[in-house]
C-alpha cells in the first residue's frame, strides 16, 4: 500500500461528523442511564421478600457489577472493531454508521445467546471458589480477574494491538486459580480445572489456524466460481463498491457482530451471575422462573438418576460409615476418577437434593436460608453428571443408552434450576458491549485494515475473512466454547493476503504474535498478583 493511499484510508476512517457528535453523546448517555435504571429496578424487584443484607454487601455488589460491565464495555471497543474494519475500509458504510450498525447486532447477539458459553467459562474456576462465592476469597477472585482483564485489554488497545479478550479473561482465571492454590497449599486447596482449560485452550488455539486456512481457501474458491472482477479489487477514490458487493460486506459485518455478541457477551454474563450468586444467593442462586409443572417432575427424574448410578456400583458394595458425602462428590469433580465411593456419594447427594427441594412446590418458595446450600449441592451434582455423560467414566462404567438418557434428563432439570441468565443481565451486558463498540474502535480498525497486508483489503478478502469468522464463532457457541473474534478475524485476513499473494507486513504480524503470546502469561501474573492483593484487603 502506498503512503498516499494509506494516508487517505486513515483519513477516511478518522473523519467523524461533528454535527452528529453532540447528538451521539446525548443518546449514548441516555441509553446508558436507561439501562442502569432498568437494571436497578429489576434488582430491587428481585430482592423483595429477601432478608436484608448489610450495606457492605450491597456496596460490594454494586462495585463488582460496575467492574464486570466495564470489562464488557472495553471488550466492545477492543474486539468489535474487527467486525467493522472491512466495511469501513471498503467504503461500504461510513464509520459512524458502521459502528452503530455493529453495536446494534452485538446487542442482539447477546440477547439471543443461550448462556452455554457463560457457564463453560465459569467451569474453569476452582470448585471451592465457586462453592464459596460469598466469602472474602470469592470477592477477591472476582475483583482480581476482572481488573486484570481490563488492564491488559486497555494496554493492548492503547497500542492498537488486536489482542484477545477471551485469552485475557481465561488467563486471568488461571492466574486466580493458581494463586489460590499456592496461597492455601497447606489446606489442600484446589486449583484450576486443567481439563477444562485444555478444552478451552484447544478452541482458542485451533480457531485462528482454521480461520487462516479456511479464509484463504474461500478466497481461492471464490475466484474460481465467482468471476466478478470488481469483487477482487481494492476501493478506489473513496467511492463505495457496487451495491451487490456492498450488501455482501454489510451482511458479513452483521454476522460477525451478531456472532461476537453471542459468544463474547456470555463471558460477562457468566461473571455477573457469579457476583449475584455470591452476593445475594437467596435471590439469584436458583432460577425462580422454572414452571411449577416442570419442577413437579424433578422428584421422578431424581429417583431414576439415583437408580442408574446405583446400577453402576459393584455388586455388594457398601459405603463406609461416617463418609462425608459432599467431600466425596467434590473429589469426584476435582480428580474425575469416579471411584465406587464417589459414585455412591453422588447417588446420596441426588437424594439429598430431591429431599431438600420437595419442601416447596417451586424454587421461588424454598426457605431462603437453605437456598445457597441447595445451589451448591446442585452444582456438584451437575458437574458430576457432565463427567458421567462426556468423560472417560462413560467407558469405565459402560453406560447404555437408557442409562445415558436417564442421566441426561435429570441433568437438564438441574441445569434449568442453576444455569440461567436473567433478562436484565443480558440487557445490561448487551448495552455495555454495544456502547463500547461506539467508543474506541479506531485504533484497532487502523491495524486490521491497513497494517496486516501490504496491499489494501479487497472486497472479497474482507468478505471471506468475516464469513469464516462468523461460522467458526457460531460453531463454538454450539459446543459452549469461547473463541477469540480478534484472533480468528485477523488470522482470516492474513490468510486471504497469503492466498492473494499480497504479502504480509512483518512488523505488524510480529507485534500481533507478540500480543497473542504475551496475553496469557501477563494476564496470569496480573490476576495472581491482584488476587493476593485483594485477599489481603478482604
Amino acid at each position: 500500500m502506498s503512503a498516499s493511499s494509506a494516508a487517505s484510508s486513515s483519513g477516511a476512517i478518522m473523519s467523524v461528523s461533528s454535527k452528529t457528535s453532540k447528538v451521539s453523546k446525548i443518546l449514548f448517555l441516555l441509553i446508558l442511564m436507561g439501562g442502569l435504571v432498568y437494571a436497578g429496578v429489576c434488582i430491587y424487584h428481585d430482592l423483595q421478600g429477601i432478608p436484608t443484607s448489610s450495606l457492605l454487601v450491597y456496596a460490594l455488589l454494586t462495585v463488582a457489577l460496575l467492574i464486570a460491565l466495564a470489562f464488557e464495555f472495553v471488550n466492545g471497543f477492543h474486539d468489535t472493531a474487527n467486525a467493522v474494519a472491512s466495511v469501513i475500509y471498503t467504503r461500504s458504510l461510513k464509520p459512524n454508521t458502521a459502528v452503530i450498525w455493529s453495536g446494534t447486532f452485538n446487542f442482539l447477539g447477546v440477547m439471543l445467546s443461550t448462556g452455554a458459553v457463560a457457564y463453560g467459562v465459569i467451569s474453569l474456576l476452582p470448585v471451592e471458589l465457586i462453592l464459596h462465592m460469598g466469602s472474602d476469597v470469592g470477592y477477591a477472585m472476582i475483583f482480581a480477574l476482572l481488573s486484570a482483564a481490563i488492564i491488559w485489554n486497555l494496554s493492548t488497545w492503547w497500542f492498537g494491538l488486536p489482542a484477545s479478550s477471551s485469552h485475557t479473561l481465561i488467563g486471568s482465571i488461571i492466574g486466580v486459580g493458581v494463586a489460590n492454590q499456592l496461597m492455601s497449599a497447606h489446606q489442600g486447596t484446589s486449583g484450576v480445572s486443567w481439563n477444562q482449560v485444555i478444552n478451552v485452550g484447544e478452541s482458542l488455539l485451533f480457531s485462528p489456524l482454521l480461520g487462516f486456512i479456511l479464509a484463504a481457501l474461500l478466497l481461492i474458491l471464490s475466484k474460481k466460481l465467482l468471476r466478478i472482477p470488481a469483487l477482487y479489487k481494492a476501493p478506489e477514490n473513496d467511492m463505495p463498491p457496487p451495491w451487490p458487493i456492498r450488501l455482501l460486506l454489510i451482511f458479513t459485518c452483521t454476522t460477525v457482530s451478531f456472532a461476537h455478541g453471542s459468544n463474547d457477551g456470555q463471558k460477562g454474563m457468566g461473571l455477573i451471575m457469579l457476583i449475584l450468586i455470591g452476593t445475594v444467593p437467596m435471590a439469584y442462586a436458583l432460577n425462580h422462573t422454572v414452571p411449577k409443572e416442570e419442577w413437579a417432575k424433578f422428584s421422578a427424574h431424581s429417583v431414576a438418576a439415583q437408580k442408574t448410578i446405583h446400577d453402576l456400583l459393584p455388586a455388594g458394595f457398601v459405603l463406609q460409615q461416617g463418609t462425608d458425602v459432599r467431600a466425596q462428590v467434590t473429589a469426584l469433580v476435582e480428580n474425575k476418577q469416579g471411584t465406587p465411593q464417589q459414585l455412591d456419594a453422588l447417588a446420596q447427594l441426588v437424594e439429598i437434593v430431591a429431599h431438600d427441594v420437595s419442601k416447596s412446590d417451586s424454587l421461588r418458595n424454598l426457605p431462603p436460608e437453605q437456598v445457597g446450600n441447595i445451589r451448591n449441592d446442585m452444582y456438584l451434582v451437575s458437574e458430576s453428571m457432565t463427567l458421567l455423560q462426556k468423560n472417560a467414566l462413560v467407558h469405565q462404567y459402560s453406560l447404555n443408552q437408557v442409562q445415558m438418557d436417564s442421566l441426561k434428563t435429570y441433568h437438564t432439570s438441574i441445569d434449568h434450576a442453576t444455569k440461567y441468565i436473567p433478562v436484565w443481565v443480558k440487557v445490561l451486558v448487551a448495552l455495555a458491549l454495544g456502547l463500547g463498540t461506539l467508543v474506541g474502535w479506531k485504533r484497532i480498525v487502523v491495524t486490521v485494515g491497513e497494517k496486516i497486508g501490504k496491499t489494501h483489503l479487497s472486497y472479497a478478502q474482507g468478505a471471506s475473512a468475516e464469513l469464516v469468522t462468523a461460522t467458526l464463532i457460531f460453531a463454538a457457541d454450539r459446543f459452549g466454547l469461547p473463541v477469540s473474534t480478534t484472533h480468528v478475524l485477523t488470522s482470516g485476513i492474513a490468510g486471504t493476503m497469503a492466498a492473494n499473494k499480497s504479502g504480509l507486513q512483518k512488523s505488524t504480524i510480529r507485534n500481533l504474535v507478540m500480543a497473542w503470546v504475551l496475553t496469557l502469561p501477563v494476564s496470569i501474573l496480573l490476576a495472581g498478583g491482584l488476587f493476593w492483593f485483594f485477599r489481603m484487603i478482604f
